[in-house]
C-alpha cells in the first residue's frame, strides 16, 4: 500500500471540543479527519511519482492503465486478460490512470487536464461502478484517478491524481453502492445517461463543463484577456471539485519541477 504513517504529538491538553463551521467535533474526530488528510495528500504523491518513474522513459504506449493496491501497473488489454482468467481480483484495483498523450503543446489540457479530457474522470466512475462496456472493464477497488499529460513540444509531464469519492459528492453523480459493485452492468443508455448528467450541470462558476471548456481555450490559446476573472473563478471552481494532487516532472531528470495540492 502507498499509505504513509502519520501521528500527532500531544504538547498541551486541549478542550472536549473544537467548533468547525457552526458545529461541534470533538478533538478526536478532527485530529482524525486532518490525519486523513494529510495521508490522501502523501498517498497521492506517492502515486504521481511512482507513474513517472514507472513510464519516464519509455512513455505510456496506450490510453488507460490501472494500478493495483500493490503497484502492479497493467494495461487495459492485460487487466481484462487477467481479469477474465480469474488472475486477479478486480477488488484490488486501486487507481485508475488515463494517458492524455497530444500532438501538440495545449496549455489548457496542460493547466486543467480533468476539465478538458472529460472521459478521464467518467470512465474511472463507471468503471468503479461495474461497467464493462466500451473500452472498460470492473475495478470496484478503485480509491484514485490520476491523468497524465505530455506533449512533444515540453520536456516535461503533468500528473494529477484526485480522489474519486470526493469528485463524485463534487459533481452530485450517484454514489457508490457496496452491494451491487462489481456486479452491475452498465449499458450504452445508462452510460450516455450519466455522461449527459455530468455535462449539463453548472458548475464551474455558472458554466456546463463543454462552456467552460470554451472559455479555458479562448483565454489561454487566443489570449483573450476580458476573460481573466471568468477564468479565475472556473479555476477556483476546479480547485473545489477536483481537489487534485498536481505535480510537474522533468522528463531527464525525473524530478518534480513544481508539486502542489492546487
Amino acid at each position: 500500500m502507498f499509505i504513509t504513517a502519520f501521528s500527532h504529538r500531544k504538547f498541551f491538553k486541549p478542550p472536549s471540543s473544537i467548533s468547525v463551521f457552526g458545529e461541534s467535533m470533538k478533538v478526536d474526530e478532527l485530529l482524525k479527519h486532518l490525519e486523513n488528510i494529510k495521508i490522501d495528500e502523501d498517498e497521492r504523491r506517492e502515486i504521481a511519482e511512482y507513474i513517472i518513474q514507472t513510464f519516464g522513459d519509455k512513455g505510456m504506449r496506450y490510453f488507460f492503465y490501472v494500478m493495483m493496491k500493490d503497484k502492479t501497473v497493467y494495461d487495459y488489454g492485460t487487466y481484462r486478460y487477467l481479469l477474465k482468467t480469474n488472475k486477479i481480483s478486480s477488488n484490488d484495483a486501486y487507481v485508475y490512470i488515463e494517458n492524455d498523450h497530444l500532438s501538440r503543446y495545449e496549455p489548457a489540457s496542460y493547466l486543467y487536464p480533468f476539465l478538458m479530457c472529460l472521459t478521464c474522470f467518467t470512465n474511472a466512475y463507471l468503471t468503479k461502478l461495474g461497467s464493462s462496456s466500451y473500452d472498460i472493464e470492473p475495478a470496484p477497488g478503485l480509491k484514485y484517478v490520476a491523468i497524465v499529460y505530455k506533449s512533444p513540444d515540453l520536456n516535461r509531464i503533468a500528473i494529477e491524481v484526485a480522489d474519486i469519492d470526493n469528485v463524485i459528492t463534487n459533481t452530485h453523480l450517484p454514489p457508490f453502492k457496496r452491494n451491487v459493485l462489481g456486479t452491475k452492468h452498465i449499458d450504452d443508455n445508462n452510460t450516455k445517461e450519466i455522461i449527459s448528467q455530468l455535462i449539463s450541470q453548472k458548475l464551474f462558476a455558472g458554466h456546463t463543463f463543454v462552456e467552460a471548456q470554451d472559455i479555458i481555450r479562448e483565454y489561454y490559446e487566443n489570449h483573450d484577456a476580458s476573460l481573466a476573472k471568468e477564468v479565475e473563478a472556473i479555476r477556483d471552481a476546479y480547485k473545489h471539485i477536483f481537489q487534485p494532487y498536481r505535480v510537474v516532472f522533468d522528463l531527464k531528470t525525473k524530478r518534480p519541477i513544481s508539486s502542489n495540492k492546487w
